[in-house]
């Protein structure tokens, strides 16, 4: 018998524990990813739509000299950024505690 290795009992142990920790913590998804990159369209694309919309109105509501539209979208745009900014930082600090809970 090697001297390294324990008994056969030990070895069941070890795999039964390493099959349980994989089972327990699966990993990440690759789906993940592609959820993540579909959250961060979706907080992009809304608040610029939504300029876009709110834009429309307010130039046949309120004209100006400006374009309502144009200036909507880009607040649409900035605002959806800050958003993605924002989520991406939470998921990524998430996935920190969790790396570290697990270590």
């Amino acid at each position: 018998m090697n001297p390294q290795r324990g008994t056969p009992e030990d070895d069941i142990g070890r795999r039964a524990r390493r099959l349980k920790k994989a089972r327990d913590n699966p990993g990440v998804s690759p789906l993940r990813g592609l959820g993540a990159f579909g959250m961060i369209g979706w907080s992009i694309a809304v608040p610029t739509v939504g300029g876009a919309f709110l834009g429309l109105w307010l130039e046949r509501t309120v004209p100006q000299d400006f374009p309502w539209v144009l200036a909507l979208i880009l607040g649409g745009v900035t605002l959806g950024g800050f958003i993605a900014w924002a989520w991406i930082g939470r998921e990524s600090k998430e996935e920190e505690e969790q790396d570290h809970d697990d270590h």
